[in-house]
């Protein structure tokens, strides 16, 4: 074989080598293109997700009997993201406030029933608001419908009977006239009505063949009613007799007078149905109450609570005082103007 053959073989064999390599370049990177799009598509797609991100903690409903429902809505955020996104029950959101662990009022905005929380760095969020769109009333009857995504607490109006559920609470308890339940998440119906003492009462008929019993019966009435009142004159005119030491003492050790609760309710005549029954709880029990009082006596959490007791303060109806790490919740002897 002459030098000319070999160094063309060569060439040749070297050429084909070339050739197949800068084929299998172009192929690789034809290949990798397509893989960093679709991972960059990826992460662009997983930001909203993970700023959407939050866990519920604790979710319950406050019925009033205008047909308003208060709801608290507790939270767990990642605080590492600027913002989440949180679906409302109700379109027509009122008295909103939006807190985190810390107290903190946190910025947001309010879009029907969505609101964009800007998280700052909380890991827990905590919503209070009203709205007027989870009860409807026909007639008589009121009807709340919610489908919520976790178990949830209902704290139905005072005087209210339930007469239809769509499924069954986990935990029911009644205090005060008002309904305590536990649900389950999902969609709950719940249909009822208020009742009132006069369509409790009614009047029973005096049977006609019962003349005779009946003259009796009015006889004896009329005979206690005459016993009553002279046992009535004369315990009145026996505590007419120590009346005068009464008022000397009374005098000698006086006591500081809360407000009346009517003298409130005709100068705050914007007063809340919920408010009032705090404040009518508080005269009742000489004037003060622990905040824990009033959270058991009226069945509510302790945030909402805790707001309704802030408001009132604020209105210049009653002063908060700190003891034995307690709020001690008092009327004032002096309304202020709020």
């Amino acid at each position: 074989m002459s030098l000319q053959q070999t160094v063309a073989q060569k060439y040749q064999s070297l050429e084909g080598e070339m050739l197949f390599v800068r084929n299998t370049d172009i192929l690789s990177t034809m290949v990798r293109i397509p893989i960093v799009v679709i991972g960059l598509m990826l992460i662009a797609l997983s930001v909203p997700i993970q700023q959407s991100f939050a866990s519920s903690r604790t979710l319950d409903f406050t019925i009033y009997q205008d047909g308003s429902t208060h709801v608290f809505y507790e939270l767990d955020a990642d605080p590492l993201e600027l913002e989440i996104t949180v679906e409302l029950f109700g379109e027509m959101i009122e008295n909103i406030t939006i807190i985190g662990e810390d107290g903190f009022l946190l910025s947001n905005e309010i879009n029907h029933n969505l609101a964009v929380i800007e998280t700052f760095g909380a890991s827990r969020i905590s919503i209070d608001y009203d709205t007027q769109d989870l009860v409807s009333k026909t007639g008589k009857i009121w009807a709340f419908s919610v489908d919520a995504p976790v178990q949830y607490s209902l704290l139905t109006p005072k005087d209210s009977v339930i007469i239809e559920m769509s499924n069954f609470p986990l935990s029911m308890q009644v205090d005060n006239e008002q309904s305590y339940l536990t649900f389950p998440p999902g969609q709950t119906n719940i249909s009822y009505y208020i009742s009132t003492l006069a369509s409790a009462q009614s009047i029973q008929p005096i049977p006609e063949d019962a003349t005779d019993n009946s003259l009796i019966l009015y006889a004896g009435i009329i005979a206690a009613i005459g016993i009553a009142a002279i046992i009535a004159i004369k315990k009145s005119r026996s505590s007419k007799a120590i009346e005068p030491s009464v008022t000397i003492q009374k005098e000698e050790q006086p006591k500081p007078q809360s407000l009346d609760p009517e003298a409130i309710f005709k100068i705050k005549r914007d007063l809340r149905e919920d408010d009032k029954e705090i404040i009518n709880f508080i005269s009742a029990n000489g004037g003060q109450a622990y905040e824990s009082e009033l959270r058991k006596k009226f069945l509510q959490p302790r945030t909402t609570m805790w707001r309704a007791v802030k408001r009132l303060e604020r209105q210049g109806i009653i002063e908060i005082e700190k003891k034995d790490l307690q709020n001690i919740v008092k009327l004032k002897s002096k309304l202020e103007d709020s």
